[in-house]
């Protein structure tokens, strides 16, 4: 099994923790969570995104990550 890259143990992980992220974000704005595939698409994209954010500013992802579930929570 492949720890990096696109199919990977690591992006695996990355992946479940947004999805995490995006349920608790849901239950706590009070909205229907959408179905499983919804948000598993959703935190595929999320991740993606923090991987060209990460690109371009030299941060790491999990960085990244914990600045946004500090914005979440404000």
């Amino acid at each position: 099994m492949a720890i990096f890259g696109m199919k990977g143990f690591i992006r695996k992980q990355e992946v479940a923790f947004a999805r995490k992220l995006l349920v608790w974000k849901y239950e706590k704005s009070g909205t229907v969570l959408p179905g499983p595939k919804v948000i598993s698409d959703h935190a595929e994209k999320v991740v993606e995104e923090a991987h060209l954010i990460a690109k371009k500013s030299g941060k790491n992802l999990f960085d990244i990550m914990k600045d946004a579930v500090r914005e979440i929570k404000k």
